[in-house]
């Protein structure tokens, strides 16, 4: 086996490139009190669903860094393993899903709205992409 393998080194520098997407959006997602006003906007709600934003919130950025830890520290195990496929399937449909649901509850014609939604569409094609690699 060749110790410098240009496919390898492609789809691992693409899972680093799938890693600090998910970490950007980790960081998006701990400035949404600031982004969105939440410590005024979200006391007009009810107790528990103030809670439940801002519980859901924190988990999605667990969530977020924990694909962020795994493409960065086992790219391997990601392009070669049937889990590590899964995973890499499961987080394009996280996107994909993503997607859709901009449209349906988001229906706002503002630039930023596009743009998160180009975000959306990019995060499901750029973990979709290591899935294409072919076998060596």
């Amino acid at each position: 086996m060749p110790i410098f393998a240009p496919q390898t080194l492609h789809m691992d520098l693409l899972l680093v490139a799938c890693g600090t997407f998910m970490a950007g959006f980790a960081v998006f997602h701990l400035l949404f009190w600031k982004i969105f006003r939440w410590k005024e906007d979200l006391s007009k709600l009810h107790f528990a669903n103030r809670a439940i934003t801002q519980i859901l919130n924190l988990r999605l950025i667990w969530f977020f860094l924990l694909i962020a830890f795994c493409c960065f520290c086992y790219p391997a195990e990601l392009r070669s393993t049937g889990l590590g496929k899964a995973l890499l399937a499961g987080v394009s449909l996280f996107w994909l899903g993503r997607t859709v649901e901009q449209f349906i509850f988001l229906k706002h014609n503002h630039p930023f709205v596009w743009v998160l939604t180009l975000l959306f569409i990019a995060g499901t094609l750029l973990f979709a992409a290591p899935l294409l690699e072919k076998p060596e």
